[in-house]
């Protein structure tokens, strides 16, 4: 087993931003064991900070972005890939601007600092990936597929639409081969997509200090190509970068053929989701927490079975959207629906991808606070007749098999209008909620 690793000492690196055109300083810290590597904005209050994890990937153009909130983190993959390319697991990367210095447009800058840095083990033993089967996106043109292996390989094809410049190159990752072979590959743009980049507020750093241009079958730089084939290779820069984003070290084969950040990321995604199959079968055939399952409330806190909702509510089936209140207290009152496949809904909404309506969600909070309006005004003989909604959300989808917990809170009462706030919560997270507005009438 291999040790996880941070730096020795801090290392510190200074310039401008290829896309924001900021100056920007940029410090990369030790970390402790286990706490991946993230992105700390000290220009900002409270110096926020981002995992780089694929779950906060916010943007693919030109470019992979990190996100939180109204936080960001513009062209990551550079300095990633530095990090990844020698074994570095835990890391933050201080910033006092929106993005890192773009450097010469390649790993070479960042590469240096680390080496100067030094690394060091840590006493817990690194996590690998490796794919238990074949994973493979198709993205546009991208094709990327993930074989298992016993290493880390990257075999790549690149080539513009026209097919210009296409080049071929494949190696195994190791901190030696990706300081020879990889790291100094420059980014790269063809000429006649530069003004498209410009009017969509991108490149405002780029220059031939930091980018290579191909135009026609000329290669502008300020400088000889470092690699015969640096185009493909500064592919592969990317792609350790962004796959650096699954938060552990791969042990696969990655086969690309065009690749782009849009199909690395999503990638990443596709390796989460074969991570979380095996969680995911598992949880199908356990048997739900009890600590998930309502727990019965005694009748002197204002439980209602079944039969005396149905004294109280002229709704029945198929319309009946409560099965049980839970509890009363003053102004409050908890329900309960369990929802089941044999629902008659389902069978339109939707075939195959059976989803609970919201508007029957929305039902079933108006049905619980008609009956807290009872309990209040200690009305009968009378029905709740529902006037109005406002401020309705749906956050996530309701399925068979899921437990709506039903919270409503009177919050004005007018002689017999009365104006409640509502939620429904499955497991604890509210899927839907709304401000609803009933009237009690005579029968």
């Amino acid at each position: 087993m291999v040790n996880q690793q941070t730096l020795n000492r801090s290392a510190s690196f200074s310039g401008i931003g290829l896309h924001s055109g900021n100056r920007v300083n940029m410090t990369i810290l030790p970390a402790p064991a286990n706490s991946g590597v993230r992105f700390r904005r000290v220009d900002l209050e409270g110096k926020p900070e981002i995992e780089a994890r694929i779950e906060n990937v916010s943007e693919t153009n030109r470019s992979t972005t990190l996100a939180k909130g109204n936080v960001k983190i513009h062209t990551v993959e550079h300095v990633l890939a530095a990090l990844a390319g020698y074994g570095i697991d835990n890391a933050i990367i201080e910033l006092d601007a929106n993005e890192p210095p773009i450097a010469d447009g390649s790993s070479r800058e960042f590469c240096k600092i680390i080496l100067a840095a030094g690394s060091v083990q840590l006493p817990e033993k690194k996590e690998y990936f490796t794919p238990t089967a074949p994973i493979e996106i198709h993205l546009g043109e991208t094709v990327m597929t993930l074989f298992p292996d016993e290493a880390f390989k990257i075999t790549c094809t690149s080539a513009d639409k026209k097919g210009r410049f296409t080049q071929f190159y494949s190696t195994e990752v190791t901190p030696k081969t990706w300081e020879k072979e990889l790291a100094h590959a420059r980014t790269f743009c063809f000429y006649e997509e530069i003004e498209f980049l410009i009017k969509n507020g991108l490149i405002k750093g780029g220059s031939l200090e930091n980018a290579i241009v191909i135009r026609e079958d000329a290669v502008l730089t300020t400088e000889p190509l470092r690699y015969p084939e640096e185009f493909v290779r500064h592919k592969m820069l990317d792609i350790i970068g962004d796959l650096s984003l699954l938060g552990k070290p791969i042990r696969g084969h990655v086969i690309a053929v065009r690749p782009g950040h849009a199909g690395n990321c999503e990638l990443v995604r596709k390796i989460v989701e074969q991570i979380n199959k095996p969680i995911h079968a598992a949880q199908t055939f356990a048997p739900p927490p009890a600590k998930d399952a309502p727990q019965p409330v005694s009748a002197s806190e204002g439980a209602m079975t079944i039969e005396d909702l149905m004294k109280d509510l002229p709704h029945r089936y198929p319309f009946l959207m409560v099965d049980r209140i839970l509890k009363v207290e003053g102004h409050k009152i908890v329900g309960v629906k369990n929802v089941t496949i044999n629902e008659p809904f389902f069978q339109g909404h939707f075939p195959g991808k059976p989803i609970m309506p919201g508007v029957l969600q929305l039902e079933a909070m108006a049905q619980v606070a008609g009956v807290l309006l009872f309990k209040v005004l200690k009305a009968s003989n009378q029905l709740a007749f529902f006037m109005a909604a406002d401020a309705v959300k749906w956050r996530k989808p309701v399925v068979p098999g899921d437990v709506l917990i039903i919270e409503v809170e009177l919050t004005k009462i007018r002689g017999k209008i009365g104006k409640a706030k509502s939620f429904c919560k499955v497991d604890g997270e509210v899927v839907s909620e709304a401000e609803i507005t009933f009237m009690l009438r005579d029968v």
